[in-house]
């Protein structure tokens, strides 16, 4: 197939306003608009200005009504509780429709906030989505989150109603989650009259009376709600990225230019078609989760798989194999850090040969950057296309990918492929002036943002402005480095604080991971910059093993400290790397750097919300000690 990638850019660039009103074209309105968009306060765009629509119609309502409703639209795929459930599009409207009137009794209107602090159950769906019908605002925390973080989320929001669940359950063991509720309730300073608690069976919560409706109680009796249309550019969820640090950053997302831009990408990014079977290896709690596991697939028609498991553990490293066989998934989307671990205890992927992956087409990885060897052993293994995509919180979908639905380009291992239409994407130098090509800086992305992007921060249109627009006025700043080679592929190399002075050379922190990443006996890695008296900054390395190496440490890192001389040069002073048993990570994988280098640097530093396990710090800090590096306690 011949790529129709450059002749779509080029459409997009040079007449965005009709581009995105063909694509428009595909959602349904109760009232078209006025304009395609509103630029006028620039640097804030507004598109679909004086439409109206309504999300969960969309990705619910109009499939039933066009006699799809015995589709299967959602599949919970839970290890963890050994059940499998499939809804289908009828069965998910009707819980919807009733939950929705179980809100609207507990005081939920148009605009109101609700919390929902929830595990990856079919609830947490229903109640985003019920939302959605009513014209409220969902904001999704994680289930489990500590209850300070919780607290903070609350007293941003003040929402009407907290939705939540008696538990989390891991792999070995169950969190309940009634202390972080009641504690937050407390910590917070709004007051929430009302909570709806969902009770799982294996962990069940005591009710406080007054404050807590019970679930099934509430939807044996509740009568289902019409959809309520709202206005285009009325704000659809809020999504934190921060923890309690100063004031929440509250991602907001509207309604039309949101549903536009997700129902483009099913079909021209991730190639897919209504009634095939989408799954993205995520939770709700991140972007990822409300745009490909809820929003994006269901509005295409597709059916969506929620997972509640790991990519190993669950109950071994042949668990996604064993999924995308049984629901005979056409797409996956999950994160490198899942394929790493996978690598790590299976390099040979013996699973695979147990499941039939005839239906399986293509691998899309976003959330860390994707190392090249990590793409090839994917590539190899699979014998299908893998394809890297780029895109953040801010954005709600992919700013750089191979889009798979025009013709996918060629391949060039560690780039995301080049900007999705609509996106127009640079780099800038150390004068503020744009980058020539090869030439790693800060990236940014021209204004006016296309549809889906944040249109603002909740209740922070200042902080919006100082953290995305002030720096390179005329462009959003994505806080991401990198460089757009000769051939215009774009390269994400590090955030732009891992991009680290070397006596005066600017060196990219994931080149050099991409070094290390190619030695045969590393999983993962991570490089981090410390403080040097003389250099200013030198390069210190980590490496997690894979399964079986029982090669002496030193022999090893003396091959990865000349593996990244030999690709990078000697001006990378890389002369040290530790090996440990695990990266810290947060819960959507994404390795935490930030905090590696401030404990490095005796930094004092927050213990991250989004922490998957605390105490893999403490063996960061340990091996730090080995090599003269005091570190600091939290």
């Amino acid at each position: 197939m011949t790529s129709r990638y450059d002749e779509v850019y080029a459409r997009a660039k040079t007449a965005p306003e009709a581009f995105w009103a063909e694509a428009a074209e595909a959602v349904s309105w109760t009232k078209r608009w006025d304009r395609v968009l509103d630029f006028d306060r620039a640097p804030f765009a507004r598109w679909f200005v004086g439409a109206e629509l309504n999300t969960c119609y969309n990705v619910l309502d109009r499939h039933v009504e066009a006699g799809r409703g015995a589709q299967i639209a959602l599949i919970h795929d839970s290890p963890v509780t050994q059940s499998v459930q499939k809804l289908s599009y009828a069965e998910l409207l009707d819980r919807t429709a009733r939950f929705a009137g179980v809100l609207k009794g507990a005081g939920v209107g148009r605009g109101d906030r609700v919390i929902i602090y929830m595990p990856m159950i079919p609830e947490a769906v229903v109640a985003m989505l019920a939302c959605a019908r009513l014209g409220a605002i969902h904001s999704v925390v994680f289930g489990g989150f500590a209850a300070p973080e919780l607290a903070a989320r609350i007293d941003d929001a003040s929402p009407k109603v907290i939705v939540w669940a008696s538990c989390g359950i891991e792999v070995n063991r169950v969190i309940p989650y009634k202390p972080m509720i009641d504690e937050a309730l407390k910590l917070a300073t709004h007051k929430v009259a009302r909570c709806v608690l969902i009770q799982r069976t294996a962990q069940r919560a005591e009710p406080v009376p007054g404050r807590d409706l019970d679930y099934e109680s509430e939807m044996a009796r509740a009568m289902p709600v019409a959809c309520l249309p709202v206005l285009a550019t009325d704000p659809l969820y809020v999504l934190y990225t921060s923890g309690t640090t100063g004031k929440p950053k509250g991602i907001v997302r509207d309604n039309g230019g949101h549903m536009v831009a997700l129902n483009w990408s099913m079909k021209n990014i991730y190639a897919m078609k209504p009634g095939e079977v989408f799954w993205a290896a995520s939770d709700i709690g991140w972007v990822v989760g409300h745009s490909y596991i809820v929003y994006a697939p269901l509005a295409y028609g597709c059916t969506s798989i929620l997972y509640e498991g790991k990519p190993v553990g669950t109950p071994d490293a042949g668990a996604y194999w064993r999924l995308i066989a049984e629901h005979q998934v056409k797409v996956l989307f999950t994160a490198p850090t899942a394929f790493r671990a996978i690598r790590r205890e299976d390099p040979e992927a013996t699973h695979l040969s147990r499941h039939d992956l005839s239906r399986f087409e293509i691998l899309f990885l976003a959330g860390e950057r994707t190392d090249p060897d990590t793409l090839i052993w994917a590539q190899t293994k699979l014998n299908r296309p893998v394809f890297d995509h780029w895109w953040q919180t801010e954005t709600g979908w992919p700013m750089g990918a191979n889009c798979a639905g025009l013709g996918a380009l060629p391949v060039k291992p560690g780039s995301p492929t080049k900007a999705v239409p609509g996106y127009r994407i640079g780099v800038m130098d150390e004068k503020d002036k744009p980058a020539p090509a090869e030439t790693i800086g800060p990236i940014v992305v021209e204004l006016p943002l296309p549809p889906g992007c944040l249109p603002t921060l909740w209740n922070n249109e200042d902080g919006c402005r100082r953290a995305y627009f002030e720096r390179y006025p005329g462009y959003y700043l994505t806080g991401d480095a990198g460089y757009i080679d000769r051939d215009g592929y774009l390269y994400i190399m590090s955030r732009t604080d891992d991009v680290i002075n070397v006596a005066g050379h600017r060196l990219s922190t994931g080149a050099m991971e991409e070094a290390l990443a190619r030695h045969r006996d590393v999983a993962e890695c991570a490089v981090i910059g410390v403080s040097d008296s003389l250099k200013g900054q030198v390069p210190l390395g980590f490496v997690v093993l894979k399964a079986g190496v029982n090669r002496p440490d030193a022999d090893i890192l003396k091959e990865l400290v000349q593996l990244v001389r030999e690709q990078i040069g000697p001006v990378a002073a890389f002369r040290q790397a530790l090996v440990v048993n695990r990266l810290p990570k947060t819960r959507s994988g994404k390795i935490l750097r930030g905090t590696m280098r401030k404990i490095a640097d005796c930094e004092a530093y927050a213990m991250p919300a989004t922490i998957d396990d605390p105490a893999t710090l403490d063996e960061i800090r340990s091996a730090l000690r080995t090599v003269g590096y005091a570190g600091t306690t939290a």
